[in-house]
């Protein structure tokens, strides 16, 4: 099993970030059932299932954190229309957070999540959100890097329950420049999903 392999390997579990994602951004009627439960699995079921694996050995570290790239809760509709069964198995990482932080608080590991403000550059962005044009007018991923360490370096018994918006946590730990983030410098980013 990869977790105790890792743990064998590296001597014990202090990080875990679930980042593997599917998306299909088709509405109810296009979205196949082999599509619905490829997001659901990998995104929802995932990330209950390996921050159910790395538990055991989380709760040994001295600073243990459970970081999951989803966005923050918002029942309203326009995050939802389009794309039901991507946003489903999105916020299922977000009801981890929300459900798990409670939960774990008193063995004092942190549950977060950590979301662009903007579109990154990434290959789903390339491949499926827009191609070129999309690229240029995103952010490069160590935006996202940038803020994770911000979030990983807190003492995990002070910062659980949080829905991080990551301009917003670097503009907050005194970053005021972001351009260095521009994969096109010049050209604005576009909005990322989910952001009101």
């Amino acid at each position: 099993m990869p977790v105790e392999q890792a743990v064998k390997r590296f001597g014990g579990i202090d990080v875990l970030v679930n980042n593997a994602s599917a998306i299909s951004l088709t509405g109810t009627a296009e979205t196949s059932m082999k599509k619905y439960d490829l997001m659901n699995g990998v995104n929802a079921r995932g990330t209950f299932l390996c921050s159910q694996v790395c538990l055991p050995h989380l709760a040994k570290s001295s600073n243990p954190h459970i970081l999951n790239l989803s966005p923050p809760l918002s029942m309203k509709s326009k995050w939802f229309s389009g794309h039901v069964a991507y946003t489903m198995a999105k916020f299922g990482m977000s009801m981890c957070v929300l459900g798990m932080a409670e939960e774990l608080k008193d063995q004092g590991v942190a549950v977060n999540a950590l979301w662009p403000k903007t579109v990154i550059a990434t290959a789903a962005v390339m491949n499926l959100l827009g191609g070129e044009e999309a690229v240029a007018a995103s952010r490069k991923p160590e935006i996202l890097a940038d803020a994770a360490h911000l979030i990983l370096t807190k003492p995990s018994k002070e910062f659980t329950g949080n829905f991080v918006i990551d301009e917003d946590l670097l503009r907050a730990h005194g970053v005021s420049d972001l351009s260095k983030y521009l994969v096109t410098p010049g050209v604005e980013p576009l909005p990322d999903f989910f952001v009101d």
